[in-house]
């Protein structure tokens, strides 16, 4: 059973509201996924998908952003997942270095804005930190793209489902 189909399997008990709003908390998954879900599977009203998605995918981003910095310091001094903390760091910072430290706020919020796998708050939350960007910014940056990602995720669930009727 793959990684989401086990999370979808465990949140099935719980309402269709919060499913949708853990799903778009999660790393790599967000919103790109919670939206089609809340869409297809639980037939939500796209606009309470797309709201519900947006409020989920940024919580995780001022906690990432405050405890990056001392998360690690932890890790740094222990030792314990260095490496991994070093991996992804790394991909990261190469994924959105070109884009995010030319042009800071707006290739920050158009690195979020495209909707595919490691494009998403998470990635830029980290991004903005290893860059040493302004905390602030770099929310409202996230924020922006995330309402900008959401659109054109619910846009395409929408599509899909006309497709499907036709």
């Amino acid at each position: 059973m793959a990684f989401e189909e086990a999370i979808l399997e465990a949140l099935k008990s719980f309402p269709s509201w919060l499913t949708t709003f853990i799903i778009a908390m999660l790393p790599v998954i967000e919103l790109r996924g919670s939206i089609p879900v809340a869409v297809t599977l639980f037939h939500m009203d796209p606009t309470d998908a797309f709201f519900i998605s947006i409020i989920g995918n940024m919580i995780p981003v001022p906690f990432i952003l405050k405890l990056l910095k001392p998360a690690e310091k932890l890790i740094r001094s222990t030792g314990i997942l260095e490496n991994t903390f070093d991996k992804v760091s790394t991909t990261a910072k190469r994924r959105t270095k070109k884009s995010v430290e030319r042009y800071k706020f707006l290739g920050l919020t158009l690195f979020v804005s495209i909707p595919l796998p490691i494009t998403g708050a998470w990635t830029a939350s980290l991004a903005a930190y290893l860059l040493r960007m302004d905390p602030k910014k770099a929310f409202l940056s996230i924020f922006i793209g995330v309402i900008i990602a959401g659109v054109i995720v619910t846009l395409a669930s929408i599509g899909i489902i006309s497709f499907w009727r036709i």
